[in-house]
């Protein structure tokens, strides 16, 4: 057996290979609620051999949306509407489902990415006042965030906490907490987004300390459920976020009883350089799986079976994500498991399209027809 077909545990969430499906925004939604788009796309990937789905970054406040079309979790209603997707999913496939719940502070209110992506001022029609650790723009120009006082603090918290268990009431196996790509959680991490002068700003622990809260009241919302966090482990920028602060707050994520990190990088400045190339993050994901221990999840431009493999048997991360690559190629773990000469799951519907050559590629199969 491959590794990346081998069976791993986030927490108590067991899966049944090595492959995640990382969330990727659809800016399909309707004032936050899902659509036949969501019923289509994560119906889809449910059915491709994966062993864990993200749903897609989901706010858990209006303003805390990415952009006005964003998937929200903040009112029974948007659970309502997700839940049908969710009934879909567990009808017709063993997939486990997560959800990431997100704040995008700073970064909210903006066009989706093919309608350019910019910043939507609060007085244009589909605009909104964001709010962020500090009064500081994402970049020049665009709109100052609120900074955000006792009370909005509490106010966010109380909202990621509400989302977590509607979360949970849908039945789903598992949240990541978005703390990556520049969003509010990402930016009190940050010393270039978070200014604060009070406990929350200033030094490494104060800078830690709100994300730090809004995981540790998660985690007493939703005992037994599996909860992760994913984060930027470098902002590449120097005098930024980097690899050594990552480290350390890993090990802070631990003791909160934080089950799996997520290992990303950058969002936070449109200053950034990124040396992007084949597995570009995976060295970050490996130093902070070597220093803390906590499960981690290796993602950014992983494509091919033998390179995800070869990740995991250096033991640089304990899981794969793909994103773009599983949209390119929405049965990428079946012909992984052909490569590497291994199995995976497939809903009966589907078993004669088994090639000769792979006769055993989805475990026991029974065909008949007259």
């Amino acid at each position: 057996m491959s590794k990346l077909f081998s069976p791993y545990s986030l927490g108590s969430l067991e899966l049944s290979n090595r492959i995640t499906i990382a969330p990727m925004c659809q800016y399909s939604a309707v004032d936050g609620l899902a659509t036949d788009w969501h019923m289509i796309h994560l119906g889809s990937l449910a059915l491709s051999g994966a062993a864990l789905l993200i749903i897609e970054a989901t706010a858990v406040t209006p303003e805390g949306r990415i952009s006005p079309d964003d998937l929200g979790l903040w009112s029974d209603a948007h659970a309502a509407a997700l839940e049908p997707v969710i009934a879909a999913i567990r009808r017709h496939s063993p997939i486990k489902v997560a959800v990431q719940l997100a704040h995008a502070g700073r970064k909210a209110s903006s066009e989706a990415p093919w309608e350019g992506g910019a910043n939507i001022p609060p007085d244009q029609p589909r605009g909104w006042q964001t709010e962020a650790p500090s009064a500081v723009p994402h970049a020049d120009g665009e709109t100052v965030p609120l900074a955000l006082d006792d009370a909005g603090l509490a106010r966010v918290k109380d909202a990621f906490v509400a989302a977590a268990r509607r979360a949970q009431a849908l039945g789903l196996d598992s949240i990541e907490l978005h703390g990556a790509h520049g969003y509010l959680l990402h930016q009190f991490l940050s010393p270039l987004a978070n200014h604060r002068d009070d406990a929350y700003g200033g030094s490494l622990e104060n800078r830690m300390r709100y994300p730090l809260e809004v995981l540790a009241a998660v985690r007493a919302a939703v005992p037994g459920m599996t909860v992760g966090m994913r984060i930027s482990a470098t902002d590449w920028v120097e005098g930024g976020w980097d690899l050594e602060q990552s480290v350390r707050f890993a090990h802070a994520l631990k003791a909160q009883g934080c089950d799996f990190i997520h290992v990303s990088t950058g969002g936070v400045s449109p200053l950034q350089k990124i040396p992007v190339g084949p597995g570009y993050q995976i060295e970050f994901a490996e130093r902070i799986k070597r220093e803390t221990g906590l499960p981690t999840i290796g993602v950014g431009l992983i494509t091919e079976a033998r390179q995800a493999e070869e990740i995991l048997q250096r033991d640089q991360a304990d899981v794969i994500a793909l994103a773009r690559a599983m949209l390119y190629d929405p049965r990428w773990p079946w012909h992984a498991a052909a490569e590497l000469g291994d199995q995976v799951v497939a809903p009966p519907q589907y078993w004669r399209s088994q090639p000769r050559e792979h006769k055993e590629l989805f475990g026991e199969t029974r065909l008949g027809q007259r």
